[in-house]
């Protein structure tokens, strides 16, 4: 499935793979101020993948948000190396953010992932998401991602389950489609407003000069 936005600035795809870890979504922007590309594996939580694409919606910031700031508030850690690599992680060690220097790595987007021992001294991926390099995009995700309200899932239906506290929910099935129904409407309303937003604001063209009018031959 390809999805593209009404400018054609931002496309979306989701190609599901038979691995869950594989990168299933894939989404690009190209246009004369951004140029960025992004993927997330199966396994990403909806809700967090939600919180990037929303921010799609909305224009782009004029000051550049601190997507750290957002995660150390939550209790994660922050360092930096004396190269310049950053990394946030939460405290239980499962979560992390981290972005290279740009001015020592090829890869100069936020990447965030959740790890878990593999027994051997080790770690494996639960998920993986490559948020490029858009800061008010990785804020958004980050924000998502420290939400603590819970989420709604089937009771088999959550990898290594046996790490996460279940509760049972009231809610059901039509409720969950309503509540969907709603979400797209609003994102629509949003993507309305701002594409009318956008274009009253811009300016308007400059028009040319009449050319002065030459009468014609009286008879």
């Amino acid at each position: 499935m390809i999805l593209a936005s009404p400018d054609q600035r931002y496309a979306l795809a989701l190609e599901p793979e038979n691995e869950s870890y594989s990168k299933w979504w894939r989404i690009s922007c190209t246009s004369d101020t951004e140029n960025w590309y992004a993927e997330f594996g199966g396994n990403t939580p909806v809700e967090i993948l939600a919180g990037f694409t929303d921010a799609l919606l909305a224009p782009v910031p004029e000051t550049a948000p601190d997507v750290w700031s957002i995660l150390t508030a939550a209790g994660w850690s922050y360092t930096r190396d004396e190269r310049g690599h950053e990394l946030a992680e939460h405290p239980d060690g499962i979560m992390q953010l981290r972005r290279w220097n740009r001015t020592t790595s090829w890869n100069t987007g936020f990447i965030a992932c959740a790890l878990l021992p593999d027994g051997l001294g080790g770690q494996d991926s639960v998920w993986e998401a490559h948020l490029g390099s858009a800061p008010h995009l990785a804020a958004a995700f980050a924000t998502a991602l420290v939400d603590p309200a819970p989420v709604v899932r089937a009771e088999f239906d959550v990898p290594h389950s046996d790490l996460v506290t279940q509760k049972p929910g009231g809610r059901q099935g039509n409720d969950l489609a309503k509540e969907h129904a709603a979400r797209l409407a609003r994102a629509r309303a949003t993507a309305i407003r701002n594409r009318r937003t956008a274009l009253t604001t811009q300016p308007a063209p400059c028009s040319a000069a009449a050319a002065p009018s030459v009468a014609g031959p009286r008879r």
